[in-house]
């Protein structure tokens, strides 16, 4: 992966931890807080491929001196490491602020403050801070000790803020680590890929752009965007982070789709099954250019679940296979007379229309699966999955959609919807973030949409 600026990892530092509970308020606890958005950053960076390490993995206590230690020992005494120490303020106040060291720019500290802000967090300031009895040294030990690493300490907000807003820090600790995650990428040039499911409720301002395309591209206004970002002119500079507005992002009666390298309106109508007329209509498209990276809305009344859109490759008996069917099965729902398949013909899959027997769920096969796992889940046998689905080997493919015989299974199941998140299926639920973890053999907070969930 080629950086424009170099990386050499990122260490994640959870504040506080074990006898050091930090700041205490509305039945929140800040070092469970920092643990809980630390390992989702660490996942996700994982999954970014970037160098990634922890301070504290668990509810540990951390002195400065090893806490300092740990950074330093992770990737070496170098500028080309970032170290995030997350936090939550206490004192009376609202929104997030971060704090840079004095040996460094404020540029990173900026572009996550903006980012957060950009997720619905209301923002305070960024800064830095001197010690009083030596001005040329920084008041944070994170910061005075870490060589010559690049650290920022991130307060996401007031603990002992309104109910409202301390609320809204627990229901949205993704988005506001992820908002992070994505000014570090910017940050330092990588690729930054949002996690499946995620719709971001900013968009990072690109060379070329002008407030008219952007309000052209999102389906908003210029001034719209204007009084949203308080912008009080036309100006804006590469990399700036602007706030999208939330009829935009939340749509319920659309669902959106970023556009890849090689995409074209063509194709994305024919993968969703809408049209190219549609597509600039819902839009505001006046022609049919798009850019990587661009978002578009995609009326939810052509995006079926009991279709399958053939692909260059397909053949009617891999089809099946993917889809936990028989050839005859699709053949006659579709009424087919040959096995022939053209590219972007829709299929009809079998019982997919509330035929489906009422002791089966689905589960769509996702990268790392085996049955073994699959199976272990939902506390069936690897047998009576593969008789479920017609299986004769163990071999699964990405996407390959299985039943799931349930008659074993006595748990509730809960199916994650765009937005969810552990923390708020818990609290609707009654249970503990930790306990859906353990029942679901979870081993992060990563969420994807569609993903069944044991309750208990």
């Amino acid at each position: 992966m080629n950086y424009d600026r170099k990386l050499t990892g990122v260490v994640i530092d959870p504040g506080h931890g074990g006898s050091d509970s930090g700041a205490v308020g509305n039945d929140m606890l800040e070092k469970d807080y920092t643990l809980l958005i630390s390992k989702y950053m660490y996942d996700r960076f994982k999954e970014l491929g970037i160098p990634v390490t922890l301070t504290r993995d668990s509810d540990v206590s951390l002195d400065p001196t090893n806490r300092v230690n740990k950074i330093l020992n992770a990737y070496g005494n170098n500028s080309d490491v970032i170290v995030i120490s997350n936090h939550l303020n206490a004192g009376g106040g609202t929104g997030a602020e971060v704090i840079y060291a004095l040996r460094n720019t404020d540029t990173l500290a900026k572009k996550v403050l903006e980012s957060i802000g950009a997720e619905g967090q209301t923002t305070r300031k960024y800064y830095q801070r001197r010690l009083p009895s030596d001005t040329s040294k920084d008041y944070y030990f994170i910061h005075r000790n870490t060589g010559k690493t690049e650290p920022i300490i991130v307060e996401y907000g007031f603990i002992d803020d309104s109910n409202a807003n301390v609320e809204f820090l627990k229901e949205n600790y993704q988005r506001l680590a992820e908002a992070v995650i994505r000014a570090v990428a910017d940050y330092k040039g990588f690729n930054y890929i949002p996690p499946e499911g995620f719709v971001s409720n900013s968009y990072t301002v690109q060379k070329g752009d002008t407030l008219y395309g952007i309000a052209n591209k999102l389906g908003t206004t210029v001034d719209e965007l204007k009084k949203l970002n308080n912008l009080t002119s036309n100006n804006l500079s590469i990399g700036q982070i602007l706030k999208i507005p939330e009829k935009y992002v939340q749509d319920g009666e659309k669902n959106i789709y970023v556009v890849k390298k090689g995409d074209s309106l063509y194709s994305i109508a024919r993968e969703n099954n809408t049209t190219v007329s549609e597509l600039k209509t819902i839009n505001k498209l006046t022609s049919d250019v798009l850019t990587i990276g661009q978002t578009l809305l995609l009326p939810s009344a052509t995006v079926i679940a009991d279709t399958y859109t053939v692909q260059k490759g397909d053949t009617l008996y891999g089809i099946a296979n993917k889809l936990g069917t028989t050839v005859s099965e699709l053949k006659n729902t579709n009424n087919l007379t040959s096995d022939t398949l053209s590219i972007g013909q829709v299929l009809k899959i079998p019982n997919s229309n509330n035929e489906q027997n009422s002791n089966t769920i689905t589960y769509t096969v996702k990268s790392g699966d085996s049955l073994y796992s699959i199976a272990k889940n939902y506390d069936v046998t690897v047998d009576a999955i593969k008789k479920e689905n017609n299986l004769t080997s163990n071999l699964l493919s990405i996407g390959q959609i299985l039943k799931i015989p349930t008659t074993s299974i006595t748990e509730t199941t809960y199916v994650v919807k765009s937005g969810d998140n552990l923390y708020g299926i818990a609290r609707k639920f009654n249970t503990t973030v930790d306990e859906l973890k353990r029942l679901n053999n979870l081993t992060g907070n990563l969420l994807s949409i569609g993903q069944i969930l044991i309750i208990e």
